[in-house]
Order: C-alpha cells, then structure tokens, then sequence
C-alpha cells in the first residue's frame, strides 16, 4: 500500500482507510522562517509580564527558536513513526494513528485531544498503553490506540461546511471505531476531547463501554444550596474557574462569536499562531509553563502542524458550532460509566454537580498534573486508564 507524500493530499475516497505519512514542503519551512524572521513586533506596557497577554519576551525568544533551532524534520520523522491513517466520514477527512497492542486482548480506546494540542499529545502514551509489559505493567492492561486529529485540527486539514459541533464528531468517532472492526471500545479526551467524549457518553453508542475523561464541565446553576458541603478542593477549584474566566478566556469568546476573522491573523502571521497558542498550553492549567530548551520543541511541534495545515480559523469554528448548538457543554442525563481524573492545574469537576447527571464509577485526584495531563503527568494519567478500564476487560 502506498503512502501519501504530503499533509495537503486530497481526502481519501469514502469508507476506505488510506495509509498516510506527514512530508510538509520545503518551500513551506523556508517560507515559515523567513516570516518569523520579517514578524513586525508590537510593543509592550513595561512590566505588564503575562497580564495584558502572551509576554512579549516569552514570544519574540521562542519565535528566533522557533527560526533559528527547532528542527521540523527531526519532529516530523517521530510522528511518521507511528502507523496513520486517513478515511472520510460525513464528508470530512480524518486523520488518526492507529496502533494495535501485541496482546490479543487488548481493549480498543478512542483519544481525543483538545485545543491548542493535536492528537500527537498522545504519542508518549503509545508505548505503555499498547505493551504494558515493557512499560512496567501487565498485559492484561493492553489497549489498541486510535487517535484522531479532530475536524477542523491539523491533520484532518479544515472542516468544508457547518454543523461539525462536539456532537457530530461523537458520532464520526462512533463510525470510525466501526470502520476499523471495534464492535466494543472505550473513549478519553480532555479539553475538547471530554467535550466530545461527554457527547458520546449522551450517544450511547452500542459499542462503547465507557469514558474515561479529565473534566466534566458541570456548573452551578445559581442555586446556593449546590454549594453548600463543597469540599475544600472544590471550593478552590470553584475559585480556579472563577478567575479563568474573568481573566483568561479571552480566546474562547473570540472564537465561539468571530473564527473567520481571527483566522486571517493567524494564518499569516506564524508569531502570531505562537502567541495564540501559548494561551492555554502556558497559561491555565499550562503543560509547558514558561517553555524553555528542554521541552518547547514538543510545544513548537504543535504549533507548526496549525501552521502548515493553516487551521487556525477551521479549529477555531468547533467553538461557534458548539455556541450555536448548545453541545459540547450540555449536561444530559447518561447512564455511560464515567471516571474522572482530576489534576490540580486543570479545571476540577464537581463531583457532587456531575453526579446528577453522569454515572461517575471511578474518581481520582491527583497531586500534580494539569489541562494536558498527557503531557506533564503521562505516567499518572497512564495508570489512570488502566485502572478505570480493567473493569470493562
């Protein structure tokens, strides 16, 4: 079977799944380059730090970085040492990685990631999920990995018409497990990828055992009473969301009303895309902090796949639909187990709010770990799913 030569290859035909490898063009890393190296820098309030936004600092030296040492191709060999796939499903390309475990028995397991991450937040995973044994483990631990790139994101290039809300994608990710021959799976997301996992947890699809997720976004309604007996954790995690939003959501406004519009900056300015980017991933929450040598090499990996896919405004849009449709965020009675991991630097959940709606049948609290726990806690969000998943074995 041959492989595709380009992340820009045209969608693979309908119901069939193509083999697929990552080679972005070299005038594309050229050109990269020469506009970081022609980026027009705003000025800055002196001493504003992180408070106005993204530090003028922190982006203009991971920009030079970005131009002058970070090496695409070394990033690009690594992912193209994963099998991956391409198929279409309602119309929409999909690109996912796709590796079975050495274990027979392994139970299959769906991925998702969220924004500003790509579905190569998951590839530390791989290892100790697909062959236990040589990580530490058993195999009777063993799942088989499908991992998505979400509509709209990266390497399922943008989303060609409305209505691909966190809904939809559910039920594409349903087809998808179908297509590759899972007649029983699991799902985990964070970020979006609870959004989508919580949508199919409401789907029910007869396939799925249940979800494993790292926030579900359960909110008081108003009534003081629900918060009456909130533990100190969630008092505080209460208090966590409160600032968030009042400080740090800045994005999300802008992309669930004006996508298209944010879009033209992005996709023409890679400082820009950088900046943006840094919103989330070392902002709330953040994997990467104040990223330095020793790991924005794996933060900048996924900001050039936005950039070479020009996704900017297309990832941006699940926010609208979302807006528009009301999913994603909407809390519909699920009997669908439920466990929930809950890391310190991200947004907790609740418990006793998403009781009311979710099957919660597994609950874990950690002492470090944030918004992408797949990044800076692999190895406690590893066991997690081990843990939550051996009673579907």
């Amino acid at each position: 079977m041959s492989h595709s030569s380009t992340a820009f290859s045209s969608p693979a035909q309908a119901e069939s799944v193509q083999p697929f490898q990552l080679s972005a063009p070299q005038a594309e890393i050229d050109d990269l380059k020469a506009r970081l190296a022609a980026t027009r820098w705003p000025d800055e309030m002196p001493g504003a730090g992180a408070d106005y936004g993204a530090a003028l600092s922190f982006v203009r030296d991971t920009a030079e970085y970005w131009r002058t040492t970070y090496n695409w191709r070394v990033q690009e060999a690594r992912i193209n040492s994963f099998p991956q796939h391409t198929t279409t499903i309602d119309g929409q390309r999909i690109h996912f990685f796709h590796v079975r475990s050495p274990e027979a028995d392994a139970l299959p397991i769906i991925l998702t990631h969220g924004w500003p991450s790509s579905s190569v937040e998951f590839l530390d995973l791989v290892g100790p999920l697909t062959d236990p044994q040589r990580h530490g483990g058993s195999a009777a631990d063993a799942f088989d990995l499908v991992i998505p790139s979400v509509p709209g994101y990266t390497l399922s290039g943008p989303t060609g018409e409305p209505g691909w809300n966190s809904e939809r994608i559910a039920r594409a990710w349903d087809t998808l497990m179908q297509r590759l021959g899972y007649g029983r799976y699991g799902a985990h997301g964070g970020d979006l990828g609870a959004l989508i996992s919580n949508e199919l947890a409401i789907l029910q699809p007869r396939g799925l055992v249940g979800i494993h997720v790292l926030e579900l976004y359960t909110f008081p309604s108003g009534d003081p009473k629900e918060l009456e007996g909130l533990s100190d954790i969630d008092k505080q995690g209460l208090e966590m969301v409160k600032q968030f939003q009042s400080r740090g959501a800045g994005y999300q406004t802008i992309q669930k009303t004006r996508p298209q519009t944010l879009g033209y900056g992005l996709t023409d300015s890679p400082a820009g895309q950088l900046a943006w980017s840094s919103e989330l991933f070392t902002g709330f929450g953040g994997a990467f902090g104040d990223p330095n040598t020793e790991n924005r090499d794996q933060f900048l990996t996924h900001v050039t796949l936005y950039w070479l896919t020009r996704t900017a405004a297309s990832s941006s849009r699940i926010y609208y639909e979302d807006a528009k449709t009301g999913t994603g965020y909407r809390q519909i009675t699920t009997p669908t187990p439920t466990g929930v991991a809950v890391f310190p630097g991200n947004f907790r959940t609740l418990r006793p709010l998403a009781e009311k709606t979710h099957n919660i049948v597994h609950w874990s609290q950690f002492d470090r770990g944030g918004h992408f726990a797949a990044i800076d806690a692999p190895d406690l969000l590893v066991q997690d799913l081990r843990t939550f998943f051996r009673r579907f074995r």
